[in-house]
């Protein structure tokens, strides 16, 4: 490994240039920048058809898709949700005037803890808003019955789960509506990006409006809505994007089992396996270092970084330690152990499709020999 070559925990993929160049040719010569151009209307169609959905609505980031999501259900008092998450999850609910409400992690998937969001319920709860931790689905039939039992919507945050199915069933069929990110640190990415995924003509409507300043038409506004349409260059790369995706995803599974078979046998280190009946899209790569292992969690984040390899501990630290939620009694440390436990442990290796053989030999080494 090259002394100043950095390995970096993420790195997007990029299409070849020229074929990008003649996307940008066309938005050049149409002139169409943004508010549902071609490229736009394109892409839509074609992840409906490539992800098995209904309706699909893009926006310029999963940010203000989340925010849009909660003001489509028109989601009020209290929404119960995770504090292992990124934190724009909670800072979503924040913006719309709405107390998030923690509960724990499963141990196994890092996803909410089902067996912990009947006694989070309060008269002022509305909705559940679990997350697909590293592209893990999450017990969406329970969710659904939980839901169902307290009159409650559910909203997915599934910026992590990018043509993940359950069953040959994408995750995003389920829920009231699903949040996507196309981040340039996604699986999948338009530079930045994101959508929601919706089940009926009536709801997609409503998105659109909504992130279109709430105009119906030139000259009726049905609601207050904000501008976070997603615009034709954004589009155009996504369209790209999927012709490359099946070989990225497949690229990425190839890389997580290399990583499993030289991290196999190091006492101290463990790491998630694939899921029975999922198609995973492998997202991350994170590893979770105990008490058993030579150094603890922050040395080796430590000593990767000394050999130029960059991981990160995602996440960490929980959204409920951050100033904005950590006075809220259901952000206090011993209302979560599990997700306490795994922040404190938790590092993601370097994940992407480009990431050579001989570097996660390196990096596993490492791990290894220290």
């Amino acid at each position: 490994m090259s002394e100043k070559k950095q390995i970096l925990v993420t790195q997007p993929f990029l299409p070849p240039l020229d074929e990008f160049n003649e996307y940008l040719r066309q938005i050049w010569e149409s002139k169409w920048l943004t508010n549902n151009g071609k490229f736009h209307q394109e892409l839509e169609k074609a992840l409906c058809e490539y992800l098995g959905i209904k309706y699909i609505s893009l926006f310029s980031n999963g940010t203000l898709a989340l925010i849009t999501a909660i003001q489509t259900l028109k989601i009020t008092g209290e929404v119960i949700t995770t504090p292992y998450s990124f934190v724009a999850t909670s800072h979503a609910l924040w913006w719309n005037n709405i107390k998030p409400v923690f509960v724990d992690i499963e141990p196994e998937t890092f996803n909410i803890d089902l067996n912990k969001i009947e006694a989070a319920i309060t008269p002022k709860t509305t909705a559940i808003m679990p997350v697909h931790v590293y592209g893990n689905p999450c017990r969406v039939e329970k969710i659904k019955e939980i839901a169902d039992t307290y009159g409650l919507k559910v909203i997915y945050d599934a910026a992590h789960a990018f043509g993940v199915k359950i069953n040959n069933n994408s995750v995003l069929n389920f829920g009231d509506l699903s949040v996507m990110s196309f981040h340039a640190t996604k699986v999948y990415n338009t530079f930045e990006g994101g959508a929601i995924v919706c089940h009926d003509e009536a709801t997609k409507k409503r998105i659109d409006f909504l992130k279109n300043f709430g105009f119906a038409n030139e000259t009726t506004v049905v609601a207050p809505g904000i501008n976070a349409k997603m615009n034709e260059v954004q589009a155009s790369m996504g369209l790209l994007q999927l012709k490359y995706i099946d070989e990225n995803i497949e690229k990425r599974k190839k890389i997580a089992e290399l990583y499993r078979k030289n991290l196999k046998d190091i006492k101290g280190i463990s790491f998630m396996h694939d899921l029975s009946g999922v198609k995973h899209c492998y997202p991350y790569f994170p590893i979770f270092v105990n008490e058993e292992y030579s150094r603890t969690r922050d040395e080796l984040y430590e000593e990767l970084k000394k050999n130029n390899i960059y991981g990160r501990r995602y996440f960490y630290p929980l959204i409920s330690h951050f100033s904005p939620y950590r006075s809220m009694d259901s952000a206090k440390p011993e209302n979560l152990p599990v997700a306490e436990k795994v922040s404190n442990q938790v590092i993601c290796l370097p994940m992407y499709p480009e990431l050579e053989i001989e570097d996660i030999t390196n990096i596993t080494l490492i791990i290894k020999n220290i």
